[in-house]
C-alpha cells in the first residue's frame, strides 16, 4: 500500500500534537479525518470557546475535525466507523476505550514523550527533568488494554542538559517525536514493523519511575530537599505550570506567592544560615539558604504581575527584609 492510499484518523489536542499532524499533512500522507477534544470556554464567564491547538490547524489545513464528549458515545463511534481508517495515531489525547483503539485494520499507535516503560502517565516530560534525568526521549507503540504498556515499535533518544527547563525539552522531543510519527508509518506501511514488549526493557517494575498529572499543590517548593533536587524541580515545572513559594514576613502575617521560573545553584561558603532564609543586597540578587548551598533566584513572578528579572522584582518589593520563604 502507497501511503497516498493509506487512510490515517489522528487523535491529539495540545500544541505537542501539532507537529506530528503537520508532518503528516506535509509528508503527503492521507488523513482522513481528526479527533479532539471539545472547544474550552475560557475568559471571566467560560463565555468564550477556545479550540484545541490540533483543530486549529487541523482546520487550517482542510481536515474534517470530530469532538466527542464521551468516546462510547454510540453517534460518535458512526462517525469515526465512517471515516474507514486503515490506521489511527494517538498524541496527547487522553486514554481510548478498546472500541476505537481496535477498529481500524492496522492498529492504533501511540506517540509518548518519554522511553517507555519509564515516564508512564500524563507528564513525562515534567518529571523527567524533575528527576534530574540526563536522558530521555519518544517512543511509538501499538495501543492495548493498560495505559502506555503496548508493545513498542520505534524508540529515539535526547539528552538533556542540566540547563534545559521542561519548555525546551518539549519542544526538542515535539520535532523529535513528528520525525518518529512518520518513520513508524513507513514501517507499518513497508510490513517491517517489529515490536517490543515493554516487560522485557525492564527486570523490577520497582525500578519504573511514573508521571502522574501535576496539580497545583505538586508545584509548591519543599527547601527541606537539597539544592540539586530543588533546582530540577524548578526546571522540571518552567516555563508551566511553574514552580512556587510563599514568602512569610518574620511574623507571619504577611504572606505572597511567589513562582520561581530560573535559579542558579551556589556553592556555600561557609557556615549556611536556616533553610528557608533570604540572603540578598536588595538590588541585585536573592539567595534561598538550603541543606546544602543556596538556590538563586533569577526569574520569578509575584502574583497579580509579570514575570521578571529578579532585580526588577528586589526594585519594587522593598520590604524583603524579615522575609523568609516556606
Amino acid at each position: 500500500m502507497k501511503k497516498e492510499d493509506l487512510k490515517i484518523v489522528y487523535m491529539g489536542t495540545p500544541d505537542f500534537a501539532v507537529e506530528s499532524l503537520k508532518a503528516l499533512v506535509e509528508g503527503g500522507y492521507r488523513v482522513v479525518g481528526v479527533i479532539t477534544m471539545p472547544d474550552k470556554p475560557v475568559g471571566r464567564h467560560g463565555s468564550v470557546l477556545q479550540p484545541s491547538a490540533v483543530k486549529q490547524y487541523a482546520l487550517s489545513v482542510g481536515l474534517p475535525v470530530l469532538q466527542p464528549e464521551k468516546l462510547k458515545d454510540e453517534t460518535f463511534l458512526e462517525q469515526l466507523r465512517a471515516l474507514e481508517a486503515d490506521l489511527q495515531i494517538v498524541v496527547a489525547f487522553r486514554m481510548l476505550p478498546e472500541v476505537v483503539w481496535n477498529m481500524p485494520a492496522l492498529g492504533t499507535f501511540n506517540l509518548h514523550a518519554s522511553l517507555l516503560p519509564q515516564y508512564r502517565g500524563a507528564a513525562p516530560i515534567n518529571w523527567a527533568v524533575i528527576n534530574g534525568e540526563t536522558e530521555t526521549g519518544v517512543t511509538t507503540f501499538f495501543l492495548s488494554h493498560a495505559i502506555d504498556t503496548g508493545r513498542i515499535i520505534l524508540q529515539r533518544r535526547l539528552p538533556i542538559a542540566d540547563t534545559d527547563n521542561v519548555g525546551v525539552v518539549h519542544d526538542a522531543l515535539m520535532q523529535m517525536g513528528a520525525k518518529l510519527v512518520t518513520d513508524t508509518v513507513d514501517l507499518i506501511l513497508e510490513g517491517k514493523v517489529e515490536t517490543v514488549e515493554q516487560g522485557t526493557l525492564y527486570g523490577d517494575e520497582s525500578e519504573l519511575r511514573p508521571a502522574p498529572k501535576i496539580f497545583k499543590e505538586t508545584c509548591r517548593i519543599d527547601w527541606r530537599q537539597p539544592l540539586k533536587r530543588i533546582y530540577d524541580f524548578i526546571r522540571g515545572l518552567s516555563p508551566y505550570p511553574a514552580a512556587w513559594t510563599e514568602l512569610v514576613s518574620a511574623d507571619g502575617a504577611l504572606r505572597h506567592v511567589l513562582k520561581i521560573y530560573e535559579a542558579e545553584k551556589i556553592a556555600p561558603a561557609g557556615a549556611l544560615p536556616p533553610v528557608g532564609t533570604l540572603v540578598t543586597d536588595r538590588r541585585s540578587y536573592l539567595d534561598v539558604a538550603v541543606e546544602d548551598g543556596y538556590l538563586r533566584l533569577k526569574t520569578v513572578q509575584v502574583a497579580g504581575k509579570k514575570r521578571m528579572p529578579v532585580a526588577d522584582f528586589l526594585n519594587g518589593f522593598k520590604q524583603i527584609d524579615g522575609f523568609h520563604v516556606e
